[in-house]
């Protein structure tokens, strides 16, 4: 019987000893695959966060740019006298209660037999700006939605400090340029406005057309900050995108077909048709048969024979047809009196010649150049600039300005020219100096408003413009993408006019002495010389 006991109790404490033992078994074996399939969870959830990223990064690119910049402006005026239109024809007239018109003397002079007026003439002035404040901020997008299929866009906002206006370009109600009148369509986005982000650039590019190397793209184009801006602005040389600054600076809505073969002896060549339109009439009412006004349009065909880091040529043919009389303006000096276009004035030929180089180990550094040359040939067709009327209480009348297509008196044909030059040397201490310098005729005009040059833009003076700017990149490591980069910018404009109307197609340019003469009056307040000394503090990303 003890004997039975003891082995119970013997076998109770051995069953009591296995059974947790194959217990515990259980739940480390229990443990481990939980520890397996945890760890297979997170490794999905990293592949599958990496393929996410991986396939965003492959259709979507996100960029952009910040820049604060600096003015130090100083101009000298000279006496001139004023254009000003009157309510009632005839000597010394003065319309009714009215004593100045956009910030000018009283009328005395009879311009002509229509009714405008020339004012008593306005003593020379110095005009400036001891610190215009702006910033600027550009958002890129660029996605991928299908193979050869290729979508781009750029959002652009650019003001002066403490205001949401281009009124900071003007003395009151006084301009000095008439590119600098007032922001309008092409250039809004690219000379300080209002705080509000605008679409500057938005298209799509179709690429291997029928699997040659052809491409199609449509949209509001990259039309501006061509070549050779870009080394000023410290940014990348345009594409096949692109176009010469000297000639266009404008941002236009149109389409481009363009085709690349691929030639050993000519590498990089392309050639592209561009088609763009700057004004829309809107709809056209029959019954209205003095509604005559037409499209303003622009074509353009760009060949670049040979295209590299090393050396680049573009050459350039334009046409504009039925060049608008004046542009719907947002705001300005002229807002009011011209309310857009009432007429065209003709057609512009352009040309231009372009080279661009670059030559390694020059020194400690590199070397960049570029010279550019261009003519323009104007086909007038006889009409003028006719202004509103603002002492007519019923806003039917207008004053006819006598200014046609770069022509005041008898319409003649005009042919101007230009050239632009300069460099840029880049240390490796990252520091980039350079030094342009562009030459405009007596009749020289271009269509390149959205240059952010303050005064007026350089390209399109008729005169000599110097400018010399240091570039300091800061060392800092990129995180962002490969381009990104933190630099300041110091440079000094010294603008010398020869003859008025710089960046205008509307009257006869007049040399600077002839001023005194009350038949050569001005629609802006001419400059004899202009100054300006800027800096800026840049962030690409």
């Amino acid at each position: 019987m003890k004997v039975l006991l003891k082995g119970a109790i013997a076998g109770t404490l051995l069953a009591s000893l296995i059974l947790p033992a194959g217990a515990l078994a259980a739940d480390q074996d229990l443990q481990q695959k939980i520890d397996a399939l945890t760890k297979e969870v997170e490794s999905l959830k990293h592949d599958m966060k990496q393929t996410k990223q991986k396939s965003i990064g492959q259709w979507l690119t996100l960029s952009g740019d910040y820049m604060f910049r600096y003015d130090y402006l100083r101009g000298e005026s000279p006496s001139f006298f004023p254009f000003i239109p009157s309510f009632s024809p005839g000597v010394g007239s003065t319309p009714p209660g009215a004593t100045t018109y956009i910030g000018l003397p009283p009328y005395t002079q009879p311009f002509g037999a229509s009714g405008p007026y020339v004012g008593n003439p306005a003593s020379a002035s110095t005009v400036g700006n001891n610190a215009l404040y702006a910033h600027r901020f550009g958002l890129n997008l660029n996605a991928k939605p299908t193979q050869n299929i290729t979508f781009a866009a750029r959002l652009l906002m650019y003001k002066a400090w403490g205001d949401q206006s281009d009124s900071v370009l003007q003395a009151g109600s006084t301009a000095y340029s008439f590119d600098r009148a007032g922001l309008f369509d092409g250039t809004i986005g690219h000379l300080p406005g209002s705080s509000l982000l605008d679409v500057d650039r938005v298209y799509v590019d179709w690429e291997n057309i029928a699997d040659q190397p052809i491409w199609f793209s449509i949209g509001r184009r990259p039309s501006t900050d061509g070549v050779p801006t870009h080394l000023k602005n410290n940014d990348k040389r345009p594409g096949v995108g692109g176009i010469p600054a000297l000639l266009v600076n404008y941002a236009f809505d149109g389409l481009t077909l363009g085709w690349a073969p691929d030639i050993d002896a000519l590498p990089g060549a392309y050639g592209k048709f561009c088609y763009g339109r700057g004004f829309s009439t809107g709809l056209s009412d029959s019954r209205n048969s003095g509604n005559s006004l037409k499209d303003t349009d622009m074509i353009g065909v760009q060949m670049a024979p040979y295209s590299t880091d090393e050396l680049q040529v573009l050459l350039q043919y334009n046409r504009a047809f039925n060049i608008f009389d004046a542009p719907q303006m947002i705001s300005g000096p002229f807002s009011q009196v011209l309310n857009g276009p009432r007429t065209n004035l003709g057609d512009i030929d352009w040309y231009g010649l372009n080279l661009l180089g670059e030559v390694k180990h020059v020194g400690p550094g590199t070397f960049n150049w570029f010279v550019q040359g261009a003519m323009d040939k104007t086909h007038p067709n006889g009409n003028t600039l006719k202004m509103y009327n603002p002492y007519d209480p019923t806003g039917s009348s207008f004053i006819d300005t006598n200014a046609g297509l770069l022509w005041q008196g008898t319409p003649d044909s005009t042919f101007g020219w230009s050239v632009f030059a300069g460099f840029r040397y880049d240390l490796p201490s990252k520091t980039k100096i350079g030094f342009e310098y562009n030459h405009g005729s007596k009749n020289w005009i271009t269509f390149a408003p959205a240059e952010d040059d303050m005064w007026t833009t350089k390209v399109g003076t008729r005169g000599n413009v110097y400018e010399g700017y240091v570039i300091q990149e800061l060392p800092f490591k990129p995180i962002s993408s490969y381009f990104s980069k933190v630099f300041f910018r110091v440079g000094y404009q010294f603008y010398d006019f020869e003859y008025t109307g710089s960046n205008s197609w509307l009257g006869a340019p007049v040399e600077m002495s002839a001023l005194n003469n009350p038949m050569n009056a001005q629609l802006t307040a001419p400059l004899r010389n202009a100054q300006d000394l800027y800096a800026t503090f840049e962030v690409h990303f």
